[in-house]
């Protein structure tokens, strides 16, 4: 099986431990264990002398209980049968489409987005559309467009809600007018919610799998919950169709996930209100500071972000974003991800949610870098 260079993981694998200013981070500023126990409130000693007694089998095959229940909590409708646990939110959305997807499907995506999206189901043999969302419509889906690019072939919908890399955020009317195209046709909708909480007004955006019935949410402990070294994500959906085929493919590649991983991130989801709120203050302080920096920067504009850690910032500098992010980082240590990476051109991912002092200091780095450009 052959499938397309995964662009925005190499560029983060080659490059990111030379960053000085990591402002390409997609995790809100990652807490340790300590300040885990310590936002939840629980007593750190007891929950290891406990932990310490389990015996290291595999443990529940599909999820712990407890953990699909605190899971169950982030959703409208869904019950613990309607939840699975999986290797971070990669590993959903690899399962979910490698579950689903057959040769000759017809799929669609939006982009930019996660590659994964519209890169595995291609691998597999679908025909692959492409709804490409544009900085002129705020990067929100046009359903006019949407509409032509599906038909009765067309076996999934892939969307991305809120965005990576632009930070935009369906409304839930856009949402609810993908479901009505999608059940026309009987397609499943996956959508990948993992920056879903982190909004910059009051309020949490629906998910897919609360408005539709063969709606395919995938989440995770990384970006929400500062967690990505928990390597911990799920699937939930309350189509038992898709449940089966996600189990029964699930078999081959999971088996089960981490006891240690999983008992962590129930102790995180069941102190969700104060990890959230934590999270969420700071991606509306760091988006302040980035939005005060983009209004004293002519070069630069974007679409301000309604929600998530990223925006797509676009610089009226003619070089391809690849070679001005690599001189970037090997000139002053600030390092950002190019918009090629996405399929865009003249403009670079930035992750706004690290500390508030490295994203000062990355945002002036880069200032100093274009200001050198001739």
């Amino acid at each position: 099986m052959k499938i397309a260079t995964f662009k925005v993981e190499e560029w983060m694998n080659l490059n990111e431990t030379k960053a000085k200013y990591n402002i390409a981070e997609t995790c809100v500023d990652s807490v340790s264990l300590d300040e885990l126990f310590s936002l939840a409130g629980r007593d750190r000693r007891e929950f290891f002398d406990t932990l310490s007694r389990r015996r290291m089998t595999y443990g529940a095959i599909f999820g712990a209980e407890e953990l699909k229940a605190a899971i169950c909590g982030l959703y409208r409708s869904a019950g613990t049968d309607d939840v699975v646990t999986t290797h971070g939110a990669a590993g959903a959305n690899h399962l979910a489409l490698y579950s689903l997807v057959e040769p000759g499907d017809a799929v669609v995506s939006v982009m930019p987005t996660y590659q994964q999206l519209y890169s595995i189901p291609e691998s597999y043999g679908a025909k692959v559309r492409i709804l490409k969302l544009k900085r002129e419509e705020n990067f929100l889906p046009d359903l006019d467009r949407l509409r032509t690019l599906v038909n009765e072939k067309t076996k999934v919908i892939c969307i991305n809600n809120p965005n990576n890399p632009t930070g935009a955020l369906m409304p839930e009317e856009t949402l609810r007018g993908i479901v009505g195209i999608a059940r026309r046709v009987g397609a499943y909708v996956i959508c990948d919610e993992v920056y879903r909480f982190l909004t910059q007004e009051e309020g949490y955006p629906e998910s897919i799998a609360d408005l539709y019935e063969k709606g395919i949410a995938v989440g995770s402990m990384s970006k929400v919950f500062s967690l990505a070294g928990l390597r911990l994500g799920w699937i939930a959906t309350r189509s038992r169709e898709a449940m089966r085929e996600i189990l029964l493919h699930r078999d081959y590649d999971t088996i089960s996930c981490g006891m240690i991983d999983e008992a962590l991130a129930t102790v995180a989801l069941e102190a969700k209100e104060a990890i959230i709120a934590r999270n969420r203050a700071i991606v509306r302080e760091n988006l302040s500071i980035l939005d005060e920096w983009i209004a004293k920067e002519p070069r630069f504009s974007y679409v301000k972000p309604q929600c998530g850690t990223t925006a797509l910032l676009y610089c009226d500098v003619d070089m391809p974003s690849e070679e001005f992010c690599a001189r970037l980082l090997a000139e002053t240590g600030a390092f950002l991800t190019p918009g090629s990476c996405f399929d865009e051109e003249h403009c670079f991912r930035i992750g706004y949610a690290c500390s508030k002092e490295e994203l000062k200091e990355g945002l002036a780095k880069l200032s100093e870098f274009v200001r050198g450009l001739v």
